[in-house]
């Protein structure tokens, strides 16, 4: 494996107020052996490069400092790569590693923003992330996780992030060792199968 490839290919997602800069949303990602090794070892690659709010923050600022300027969707900031995309009052960005494959992170970029439209059904906005923080945290967590991207198609995202739990069936009720406990068993098991497939 080349030196800079990971599962573990997102640094960071960020979704800030435009306007003022303040944190809306904003996710860390520190790879588990890396944190670990970090703790033995002093060497600047091995930590964590904004280990405190106020790293964070300052990292924040710049960043929309930067990319108020810019007109494209992709830049080399503080030795990350950095993609972003602009929604009404709002800069959502995806953060990667300078060796990282951009058209990953793109795909991550691209995979959160068309979830936050599909379960808003309507402009991506501050108020509206605010108001639905639980489902934008949701929609987060399903497409990365721990910094390594799980999902990137907006529709199975959404439907992960809108379903109602499912009931669960009382297996208590069913005797497996009975002619009907086993139609039964095949009965839930088909069941579950034809709602995977819708």
């Amino acid at each position: 494996m080349a030196p800079g490839m990971s599962l573990y290919s997102v640094n960071a997602i960020l979704i800030l107020s435009s306007e003022d800069g303040s944190r809306i949303f904003t996710k860390y990602y520190i790879p588990p052996h890396v944190a670990a090794s970090a703790a033995g070892q002093t060497t600047p690659s091995s930590q964590n490069p904004y280990p405190d709010q106020k790293s964070q923050i300052a990292f924040e600022k710049g960043l929309l400092q930067k990319t108020a300027k810019q007109t494209g969707d992709i830049l080399l900031y503080d030795n990350h790569i950095v993609l972003y995309k602009m929604e009404s009052d709002v800069a959502i960005y995806v953060v990667g590693s300078q060796d990282e494959n951009e058209i990953l992170l793109y795909n991550v970029l691209l995979a959160l923003r068309d979830s936050l439209h599909l379960l808003f059904r309507q402009s991506v906005d501050k108020r509206t992330i605010i108001e639905n923080y639980d489902l934008v945290s949701l929609a987060i967590d399903e497409i990365v996780d721990a910094g390594i991207v799980l999902e990137t198609d907006p529709s199975i995202i959404v439907q992960r992030c809108s379903k109602a739990p499912a009931q669960d069936v009382s297996l208590s009720r069913i005797d497996p060792f009975t002619e009907q406990g086993v139609n039964n068993l095949a009965q839930i098991g088909k069941a579950k199968i034809l709602e995977w497939m819708r």
